[in-house]
């Protein structure tokens, strides 16, 4: 009988110091089962089972770990032979560490906790997080209460929290947590802050718009100020940068269209200024090419999620609680972990490609633009013959040589030459080799093959 390692298995052929390590990577994570008596290939051989193996093994994951694990062991048969399974739940008091490093579970791998990591994790175990902690060098000085008193405006008109009139901007940032023993948390700081890049540098936005050659850049801005200024200035670089067209709709106005959504954008940008780490020192960086935009935040996921979780239904996991409180209260996010769909959804009602979701020494979302688009096909060196073969099989799913000769007036001859083009850009494919029957597609792979 074969099974398979994940987060959630790990198989050994016999007990050693490795399975205090998984043991304790279990605990960090979502829980686990280390299975004793089957190898690493899923193969069950079994294991012997002494009179005192429960006990000494129980003693060596409680007694190596901090705080001590007490894991719940039973003996099982499978395929006829003894297996062992010890259980591990995941520790309310995070992390628990094994002679002194701490260690998390991805995939079927332990891999060692980074410092800012355990500090994270720990923060989250307690129900905070690092920009609820006091900020260093910081007083109440440092805060513009004005900006507040906008905050509290736009709270009270959202409905997500009722302010009285006569509540002070300082006395609402104590009820809320975000000034503590008169101290600004770095929440306070980002939010509200005369100057938040005095003490926190890194806390910015780097916005590029890069030439046809991806390296080349055209227009470069460092956007600065609190968090939320950020949200509005990067999004007024965006908009200056990114084409908008004008499409009749029959209504009194007409419709804007975007390269890209400009909700799905703003969801972005939000989210990597929520989520982002503030201890690492980068900046939360939007790059806009050719093809693509892309918003990158420095740090991977909070601990707690997982790239594929994003995809499915699952509980928002907050890096910045401070953040996200105040992001809520104006109606900018929501608490449901829903900004991943929301992205997809306005994408996919654009007609655009998926964005891509990764994680590359930080978190990106890759946007990418209707490459059968007319401007952006005439851009690649397409004549109009083409352009109108790409909207005609975007139309009617395929189109053949003859139906192409008819659209675009053209004898056989450049109607084999316009179509081989296409195909040999990739834009286009055949289905079937010569006579009755062979048509063209758009690429498989690319938005609406």
């Amino acid at each position: 009988m074969i099974f398979n390692e994940s987060d959630k298995v790990e198989f050994k052929e016999s007990f050693d110091r490795d399975a205090a390590i998984t043991a304790s990577a279990f605990s960090n994570t979502k829980g686990g089962t280390i299975f004793i008596g089957i190898n690493d290939r899923g193969n069950v051989i079994g294991t012997l089972i002494g009179t005192e193996s429960f006990k000494e093994w129980t003693n060596t994951i409680s007694q190596s770990t901090e705080p001590r694990l007490i894991p719940e062991i039973e003996e099982l048969s499978c395929e006829g032979k003894p297996v062992v399974a010890i259980h591990i739940k995941e520790n309310p008091l995070k992390p628990v560490s094994i002679k002194g490093r701490c260690y998390r579970r991805v995939g079927s791998s332990n891999r060692v906790m980074q410092p800012h990591e355990i500090s994270e994790m720990h923060l989250q175990s307690i129900g905070s997080s690092w920009d609820l902690t006091p900020a260093q060098k910081t007083t109440v000085e440092d805060l513009d209460l004005a900006k507040v008193a906008d905050y509290i405006k736009k709270a009270n008109e959202s409905g997500r929290r009722n302010i009285a009139p006569d509540e002070s901007p300082q006395t609402v940032l104590e009820k809320i947590g975000l000034i503590q023993d008169n101290k600004p948390t770095w929440a306070a700081i980002l939010l509200f802050g005369k100057n938040p890049q005095r003490v926190l540098s890194q806390a910015t936005i780097h916005c590029g718009l890069f030439g046809s050659d991806e390296i080349s850049v055209l227009d470069d801005r460092m956007v600065q100020g609190t968090v939320i200024e950020q949200v509005n200035d990067a999004m007024e670089f965006i908009r200056k940068n990114i084409r908008v067209a004008f499409v009749m709709t029959g209504e009194p106005e007409r419709k804007q269209v975007w390269d890209y959504p400009i909700e799905a954008l703003r969801e972005a940008v939000i989210n990597a200024i929520c989520h982002r780490n503030y201890t690492i020192s980068s900046s939360v960086e939007i790059r806009i090419m050719g093809a693509s935009l892309k918003v990158w935040s420095p740090g991977r996921l909070a601990s707690g999620i997982t790239l594929p979780e994003l995809f499915s239904s699952h509980a928002s996991v907050l890096r910045n609680k401070g953040i996200a409180q105040i992001f809520y209260d104006m109606a900018w996010i929501e608490r449901w972990g829903s900004g991943v769909q929301k992205i997809r959804t306005a994408c996919a009602e654009a007609e655009l490609p998926e964005p891509v979701f990764q994680e590359d020494q930080g978190f990106s979302v890759i946007f990418k633009k209707d490459i059968f688009n007319p401007e952006y096909l005439g851009l690649q060196g397409l004549n109009d013959r083409q352009i109108l073969a790409v909207a005609y099989i975007r139309e009617h799913g395929k189109i053949t040589n003859s139906e192409f000769q008819i659209l675009a007036s053209v004898k056989k001859r450049q109607s084999s030459i316009d179509l081989n083009d296409l195909e040999e850009r990739k834009i286009i494919s055949r289905v079937g080799k010569t006579g009755k029957g062979t048509h063209y597609i758009l690429q498989r792979g690319t938005k609406g093959a």
